[in-house]
């Protein structure tokens, strides 16, 4: 092991390094289209007003960006595409960078060039078209329609409620409260009504659960403003009402205090429960649910304990029996259908089913993952739904038997590795699971699998130190993984450093080698030197740490003759300066020099010989990012500061080349182009600022990005360059974008709507999904499969009407339910004009066939014209022989000569 101190004086960059041969021309001058964006949720589009501006004509002089300099109003616009939260604006943006101020006298800025695109959110394979009417804000609330199976009511933090016809996405009717409203609840007694709660007026953080008349009037759009109060004083979350006995009373209950309401006696009672108990017990209640036709009420608590309150229409006669097996707080209650048992969840993961609300009979469905959140049953009562935190929806079977589990993107507690991009898959990876990494599938929306890093059991209790998943690191070719996890204690933290090898035969990765405590404070970065994989002497891992010091890994040949790889993985270099933390490391673009910054300076080394060869210093305020340029511009190395600058220096020269006032948070390069992304944050928003190293000023502009912070950013390199039309996107045309807020939405950028963004296949899937697995529909499937594999092996072209298969009116009539279809008088014009095949707008194979019946024609022609023109040369050699001259027949006499010669005269012989 080597050790380096550093050098005292910033020395000058050795001109003769590799990195010289990166800087030859480049030509990015390709277009391309945006592709289909992947979302995680079922989340809103922003539009987006992207700057292009003239360069300035002075770039050797340092610049500076300046947030408050770029102002841009925005006004809300009707959403024109599914879903979306379009906002556009109001007019063209303005940049005053320092080089604009400095020829403010006599020189007029660059203007902007607005245009609108949109950010999305979540998955977008079988969203339905109704979601372009979709709510404007939160979902708080869905319920179905107890007078119609086929309907439901939504309710959101906009005010309104919907009804919608959810098999085919279509709203009906909108009803529009005006409060905020954050809860929903439809009983079957009630015909013309729902329930809600909305914040009381005047009164902060306190809530009232209305009743709000739905109006049966004509139109879509409707108000409602007939509004009564049942229950003053209630929670906001929805699991702390419930509605007993089909609707005869409902109860609310709120921190210790226990309220039910019976509607036909229009009486109030209220019961309290003591805060704690003489043996530490709390109390406080959590979740309520109601038995569905007797008069009994289960009521959660944070101690993990279960209530059964009965008699509870007498004040001071009531009587409760407890239940008892959660070690933590009862997230949810759900009774059964038929009142026969009880279920609950917490913090475990566990499924609990209660029998005939006995402490001695239950049953447990164990490690479902992460803490339950919500229970729900199934009218039928065949099944039960669990949501969990992490982001994942269980079904299961009334036998307490695992049916299927509906997940996405996992949400984990603090995403602390980032997001990374596995180089094989192209997957997104992140934490997943406590203790796990997971590989998400942008494409599919799906997991491809979870990797188990601290192979430890997760004990889920509160306030319990446990090892977590800290930091990830791929190699160039993704061969190699380097993750790091860490327990913090009261005295040292416990830390360790895995190298992964990936295994072909299992199509996973192995653990190689692990490295208990390779520092002696937490890990701050790491990162693995890009360079060809093939050399295993060339790969070198380099590890930051809080203990002032970063260490080099390399490969070793193992020695020990029982060890069951070849090698290793051992500390080869360790490095300081001055005595400072080490906060981020990273390589350049060809490998040969590393950047580490230890607090406030940034140091570069030598990779061969670890040499320091220059130190750059920008004060105030410690590094937050740093990295190298790429391609043409990886002369520079650009970082983030978190007193708000954001520098680019010059490895030539070794001077500061321009710097931006600008609070970056995220500082992401394209490993594709030479482009960078940065994002700041400031008046609680989130911007987005795309710039090239080697120019002063960004290429591109999106204020106000999303209201959420955004925590970490992404570039995914796309399977082939989109064709963009717009000069203003061509940062997009090699690699697609993704953020990470705060609350853990995964959003990207797109310039296309939704049925834009939609392919043919996707949506060919989209309708093959929703369909409903019956016998008939597995018969047809299987006769298809088999007539495309007879087709196939045949080698015929199975050509089908693409007309046909996209017609609206065919789906409509095939898909929607027959009870609500109209008259066939109405729909027969409908559907016959949805079979006519427009004359101007001609399919690809009719087309095809006409070009194949011109060219068939043109070559019978042209038969014909060389049998004629042979004919003609030897009339006219005989001609010519007699020493006559004759006149050629014009194209339009040689037609019709070719027409009477293919007329049929056989009848003449009958005569």
């Amino acid at each position: 092991m080597r050790y380096a101190l550093s050098h005292p004086y910033p020395v000058p960059y050795n001109h003769n390094t590799p990195m010289h041969a990166l800087l030859s021309p480049h030509d990015l001058h390709l277009t391309s289209k945006l592709e289909l964006s992947q979302r995680l949720r079922k989340g809103h589009n922003l539009a987006y007003a992207s700057v292009q501006q003239q360069p300035p004509g002075d770039q050797k002089r340092p610049v500076t960006w300046s947030e408050q300099e770029v102002p841009c109003t925005c006004r809300r616009q009707p959403a024109d595409t599914a879903g979306a939260k379009r906002y556009r604006s109001s007019r063209a943006p303005s940049v005053a960078p320092a080089w604009e101020r400095r020829r403010a006298a006599g020189a007029r800025g660059g203007r902007g060039e607005v245009s609108a695109g949109e950010l999305d959110s979540a998955d977008d394979r079988a969203l339905p078209q109704g979601r372009r009417w979709g709510h404007a804000d939160l979902v708080t609330g869905i319920q179905l329609n107890p007078h119609n199976h086929m309907q439901l009511y939504s309710s959101s933090v906009d005010g309104s409620i919907k009804l919608w016809d959810f098999m085919d996405g279509i709203p009906i009717k909108t009803f529009v409260v005006g409060s905020k409203l954050l809860a929903l609840y439809a009983l079957a007694h009630c015909e013309d009504s729902v329930f809600v709660v909305i914040p009381k007026h005047g009164e902060r953080d306190t809530f009232q659960l209305v009743s709000v008349k739905l109006t049966k009037a004509a139109g879509q759009d409707l108000e409602a403003k007939e509004l009564s109060v049942v229950l003053d004083g209630v929670d906001a979350s929805p699991k702390r009402i419930a509605f007993g006995r089909e609707g005869e009373y409902v109860a609310s209950v709120k921190g210790i205090n226990l309220q039910v309401y019976f509607f036909k006696q229009k009486q109030l009672n209220r019961f309290f429960v003591s805060a704690t108990k003489t043996k530490g017990g709390n109390n406080h209640f959590t979740c309520i649910a109601c038995h569905p036709t007797e008069d009994c009420i289960a009521t959660g608590h944070a101690d993990g304990k279960i209530r059964l309150w009965r008699n509870f229409y007498h004040k001071k006669e009531y009587t409760f029996s407890t239940l008892h097996w959660h070690h933590d707080t009862v997230m949810d209650l759900a009774f059964s259908m038929e009142g026969t048992s009880l279920l609950s969840g917490g913090v475990e993961s566990v499924l609990v089913l209660w029998h005939n609300e006995s402490d001695c009979r239950k049953d447990f469905l164990p490690r479902l993952g992460s803490a339950i959140e919500y229970i729900s049953m199934s009218s039928d009562g065949a099944l039960c739904c669990t949501l969990h935190t992490d982001n994942r929806i269980t079904i299961i079977n009334s036998n307490l038997r695992f049916s299927k589990s509906i997940q996405g993107l996992i949400k984990s507690t603090d995403v602390k590795t980032g997001l990374v991009v596995d180089p094989r898959t192209k997957a997104l990876v992140l934490n997943g699971e406590p203790g796990h990494l997971q590989f998400y599938c942008l494409q599919s929306d799906q997991q491809l699998f979870s990797l188990d890093i601290v192979q430890r059991q997760y004990i889920h209790q509160a306030g319990l130190n446990q090892a977590d998943l800290v930091k990830v690191a791929f190699s160039a070719q993704g061969k190699w993984l380097a993750t790091v996890e860490e327990r913090e204690e009261v005295t040292d933290p416990e830390l360790q450093l895995k190298l992964w090898l990936y295994d072909e035969e299992t199509q996973s990765f192995k653990l190689n080698t692990r490295i208990n405590m390779p520092h002696e404070d937490h890990i701050t970065d790491m990162c693995f030197r890009n360079m060809d994989e093939l050399e295993d002497d060339s790969l070198i891992l380099v590890t930051a740490g809080r203990d002032c010091v970063f260490k080099v890994w390399v490969m070793v040949e193992d020695t020990d003759p029982e060890a069951q790889q070849s090698v290793s993985w051992s500390c080869d270099f360790v490095g300081s300066y001055h005595n400072y933390q080490a906060t981020n490391c990273c390589f350049s673009e060809d490998g040969s020099l590393l950047a580490v910054s230890f607090e406030e300076t940034v140091t570069v080394w030598d990779s061969v010989t670890w040499d320091l060869k220059c130190t750059f210093c920008h004060p105030p305020g410690k590094i937050r990012n740093i990295c190298f340029g790429r391609l043409t511009c990886s002369k520079y190395l650009i970082g983030a500061t978190d007193y708000g600058f954001l520098c680019c220096w010059n490895l030539l020269s070794c001077a500061l080349e321009w710097s931006a006032h600008l609070n970056v948070l995220v500082l992401q390069p394209d490993p594709l182009s030479e482009h960078i992304a940065a994002v700041s944050w400031l008046s609680k928003e989130s911007s987005l600022f795309v710039f090239k190293p080697n120019e002063p000023r960004p290429i591109y502009i999106q204020r106000n990005l999303c209201k959420e912070k955004i925590q970490l950013a992404a570039f995914v390199p796309r399977d082939e360059p989109e064709m963009i039309g717009s000069e203003k996107y061509l940062w997009l045309r090699r690699s697609q974008l993704f953020f990470l807020t705060d609350t853990q939405e995964l959003m990207t950028l797109s310039t296309k709507s939704l049925e834009e963004r939609l392919t043919p296949s996707s949506k060919q899937l989209a309708v093959e999904e929703s369909l409903a697995v019956t016998p008939f529909s597995l018969l047809l499937g299987k006769h298809r499969r088999q007539q495309s594999q007879e087709d196939t092996d045949l080698g015929k072209l199975v050509v089908h009407n693409k007309h046909e298969q996209d017609s609206p009116a065919v789906k409509e009539l095939l898909h929607t339910p027959a009870h609500v279809l109209p008259s066939a008088s109405f729909l027969c014009p409908i559907f016959i004009n949805s079979l006519l095949i427009s004359k101007e707008n001609k399919s690809a194979e009719e087309v095809a066939d006409e070009v194949e019946m011109e060219s068939e024609k043109t070559e019978d022609d042209s038969d014909e014209e060389r049998d004629v023109t042979e004919t003609e040369q030897e009339d006219t050699s005989t001609m010519e022989l007699l020493g006559e001259m004759t006149c050629k027949l014009s194209k339009s006499q040689e037609k019709e000569l070719r027409k009477i010669r293919k007329m049929d005269y056989s009848w003449i012989s009958a005569f």
